[in-house]
């Protein structure tokens, strides 16, 4: 290559990695950092003490989420030229994604030293310190920006959360009062009026908010808080009067208004929905008239009615909000878990298998498509849903695993118990641990009075998993009865009963009670027959009939 006359070979070399350089920060600025690596590895191949090519790398490597190589060009980089702001402040920024704070706090005190007037460097401190718990530190570093650049909201409101974190909640409001006696700030006029609030002191809580909103009128959290007064002092023509002028200010974004009518919805009991329910009706008459397809606010309408007992216009809400956004998953799933707590099976079905079709990875749909058919008694069509679902998601392994347990149950409800059991066996091969599988296994087989021993050996897992459940020690207790064993069965009973809830369970009842009558307890026996025929809802046909037989029985045995 002949060069031009008076560029030497070194001249020529440089400005090559410059501009391979330059087409380097080009390809990453486009997120093609294959390509950007690849530019600039060539550029160090030639010129391997290029402090810019090794900081560009570090930034590259990190995009392509090599932590480790991207700490090591950037170190290179300091190494190269330690005066450079920016290759230091990307090191300590790399530090911190890699979890190194004590290292990340040593850069970034020693980027202070150097360029005292960055002004971001000590808030990033300040986070540092607050991380490690170092409460102190972070109060000593907002005190130096006070001191070199002066006081601000954001000082001050970092200060003030710093010292209630400190305990020292009564020293951040007296610094708040001094800070609002020299300065004028919304935020700390309406975190001052939140504190005479609370302290029902509602003249001064009113005078700070009307301060702050006099600053700027729109500012969400003194409105709400002068709203709070006059609900505070029972003044609710004049509550709802703030909260109307809050919904129509066209200042507020949707989500702050949401976000407060949440809160409230969440707080209301019945009491104030009947008291209120027309002047709540119209807040949310106002908001989805002023925002007809905003997801977030038809979706706390909908939580409103539905909290409110009004299921019709709770489900219109949702079906409104899933039809406006029909790619949205959440608004989909929304509607079809409404449906569900409102226990529209017919509906269920039809919009689960509608959301299903327009997001095939999200199986989830097929599981709520699958309880509104079990809940009609449509159990093939349950089975046939999992069968689905199990070709859509077979390497999922909680998706079979769950898929497998409502194919044995279904079958078991449908008499093809052979079928329920390979169910079985194929959930328990996914997991042999699943509590729910190796409980309802093993209480088909006792019902069955077969294969006892298998049934032991499942059921007594289930027990040592979770000796708490009322429904496990019924099961393993009636395994050990029907084994003969009545009195070992007796204390799994007693803590089913005593202990966990079992109570509330006839069959649970009823099993202790047939133990107890086995081992000749029969006046405990008949009581807590008698407790389960007091709650017995159909759910033991025989029930009546059988205690009449035992009573029989008793008194054979009496003579």
């Amino acid at each position: 290559m002949i060069l031009p006359s008076g560029i030497s070979a070194q001249d020529s070399g440089d400005k090559l990695a410059e501009n391979q350089i330059i087409t380097a920060v080009n390809l990453y600025d486009d997120g093609r950092f294959e390509e950007a690596r690849s530019v600039l590895q060539k550029v160090l191949d030639m010129s391997p003490e290029n402090d810019a090519a090794h900081f560009y790398m570090g930034l590259t490597q990190f995009c392509l989420n090599d932590i480790e190589k991207s700490e090591a060009e950037l170190k290179k980089a300091v190494s190269l030229d330690s005066t450079n702001f920016w290759y230091r402040f990307r090191l300590a920024m790399v530090y911190s994604a890699a979890g190194k704070e004590e290292l990340t706090l040593s850069m970034f005190e020693d980027l202070i030293r150097d360029f005292p007037k960055k002004y971001d460097l000590y808030y990033s401190m300040v986070e540092l310190y607050q991380r490690q718990g170092r409460q102190e530190k972070a109060l000593e570093t907002i005190d130096q920006i006070e001191t070199v650049f002066g006081s601000s909201d954001m000082t001050a409101l970092a200060k003030f959360d710093i010292l209630r974190n400190l305990g020292r909640e009564d020293e951040g409001y007296e610094y708040l009062e001094d800070f609002n006696s020299k300065y004028s700030s919304v935020q700390v006029l309406s975190i001052l009026g939140d504190r005479q609030l609370s302290m029902y002191n509602d003249s001064l809580a009113l005078s700070l908010y009307n301060e702050a909103l006099d600053l700027e009128p729109s500012y969400a959290p003194a409105l709400l808080g002068r709203a709070e007064t006059f609900r505070i002092t029972r003044n609710y023509d004049r509550y709802f009067q703030e909260l109307y002028g809050f919904m129509e200010n066209d200042e507020i974004a949707s989500d702050g208004k949401c976000q407060y009518l949440n809160v409230l919805i969440r707080s209301m009991d019945q009491f104030f929905f009947k008291s209120f329910g027309p002047q709540m009706d119209s807040l949310m008459s106002i908001c989805t008239s002023k925002y007809p397809k905003d997801s977030t606010v038809l979706t706390t309408a909908g939580i409103y009615y539905y909290a409110k007992g009004n299921n019709a216009q709770a489900q219109e809400y949702f079906r409104v909000n899933a039809e406006t956004w029909p790619q949205s998953l959440s608004a989909a799933a929304s509607y079809v878990e409404m449906l569900m707590y409102s226990r529209s099976w017919d509906k269920l079905v039809e919009e689960a298998e509608k959301a299903a079709g327009r997001f095939p990875s999200e199986p989830a749909f097929w599981e709520y498509a699958s309880l509104g058919e079990y809940n009609r008694g449509n159990y093939a069509e349950v089975v046939k849903i999992c069968e689905k679902v199990l070709s859509l998601a077979p390497e999922d392994s909680a998706t079979v695993l769950n898929a497998y347990t409502t194919m044995g149950d279904m079958y078991y409800k449908l008499g093809e118990q052979k079928k329920a059991y390979k169910s079985y066996d194929k959930a328990l091969a996914v997991n042999p641990d699943y509590v729910p599988v190796l409980n309802n296994y093993a209480y088909f087989l006792s019902m069955e009075k077969r294969n006892l021993k298998k049934a032991y050996a499942m059921s007594k897992r289930t027990v040592e998993l979770e000796p708490d459940n009322s429904t496990y020690l019924d099961t393993f207790g009636w395994i050990l009865f029907l084994q003969g064993k009545a009195l070992e069965a007796k204390p799994f009973f007693k803590n089913a009963v005593m202990l966990y809830g079992g109570k509330e369970s006839p069959v649970i009842l009823d099993h202790y009670a047939e133990v107890l009558f086995a081992l000749k307890e029969y006046d405990l026996a008949f009581l807590y027959w008698n407790q389960a025929k007091a709650i017995n809802n159909g759910e033991i046909e025989d029930l009546d009939s059988r205690i009449s037989q035992r009573k029989s029985e008793m008194k054979k045995q009496d003579r």
